[in-house]
């Protein structure tokens, strides 16, 4: 005689989704409190970058709009190395790189492309510009990203090319060039110089630059192992929609900044 199987314990209830963590973009009850966040996430995207190996010498800038000021910019000190900045030993400069807050000089090339991509596209919190090794190498190609991975996909049709090298960029001419070739992309590659990359906040505009330079090593990898397969234009599409806008960026961002925060706190000093 065979019997009814009894039946198990009863599985645990899921829990309802308001009781799960997930980190969104703060808002703000003060423009203080809004300056102190986008200084700390500078300081730490710049110790992101130095980990990373972006920095060459004292080339390499990240800007951040003050939120009260609008055509005024913290950045890096000139010449400090990435690894050791604080949020104390950043420096507030004017849209003509005259320091109005903080103990050390700008690089003034620096200005001369971030205060015009600034002026050209006020929906732009931060620019991203650093000679790392593979993003110079792709532009000494004068190349385009393609759409070979997922990642690349975020930036299908969503980033330009810089097609002129006339040495370092000094006057403001050449900067609205820059900033006119950019147009309404998060993403430029300077060719024979490095790449450029925005965002409507600092983690985005961190997160855009890392992923470009991993994108342009995996391209550079591909192509020189072989003939890389395109994904279509409909798929880059759905997937840039899906992929690449600036709160994806700022979410993907995240486990990077809880990790610097974490192990390097003096950034915050």
């Amino acid at each position: 005689m065979h019997g009814t199987p009894e039946a198990g314990p009863t599985p645990p209830q899921p829990l309802p989704t308001d009781r799960l963590r997930f980190a969104m973009p703060p808002m703000h009850d003060s423009v203080d409190e809004e300056r102190r966040h986008r200084k700390e996430r500078l300081a730490g995207a710049l110790r992101i970058f130095g980990r990373l190996g972006f920095e060459d010498g004292v080339s390499g800038h990240i800007t951040a709009r003050d939120p009260e000021y609008s055509d005024c910019f913290w950045v890096n000190p000139f010449g400090m190395p990435f690894k050791h900045v604080t949020v104390s030993d950043l420096v507030l400069a004017n849209s003509d790189g005259q320091v109005i807050e903080g103990g050390y000089h700008v690089n003034q090339a620096a200005f001369t492309v971030h205060s015009q991509v600034h002026a050209a596209r006020p929906d732009v919190v931060a620019v991203a510009h650093c000679h790392s090794v593979h993003g110079r190498a792709l532009s000494a190609l004068g190349d385009f990203l393609d759409p070979i991975t997922q990642e690349s996909c975020a930036f299908y049709e969503d980033h330009a090319l810089y097609d002129a090298y006339t040495g370092v960029a000094v006057d403001a001419d050449e900067g609205r060039r820059i900033a006119t070739a950019l147009g309404t992309r998060k993403a430029l590659v300077l060719r024979n110089h490095g790449l450029l990359t925005v965002g409507d906040s600092v983690d985005a505009a961190a997160w855009w630059f890392v992923s470009l330079e991993r994108s342009c090593q995996v391209q550079l990898t591909a192509k020189a192992a072989g003939r890389p397969l395109l994904i279509d234009h409909k798929a880059a599409v759905a997937t840039r929609e899906q992929l690449g806008g600036d709160l994806v960026a700022w979410i993907n961002y995240q486990p990077m900044w809880q990790d610097v925060s974490r192990s390097e706190p003096d950034l915050l000093g």
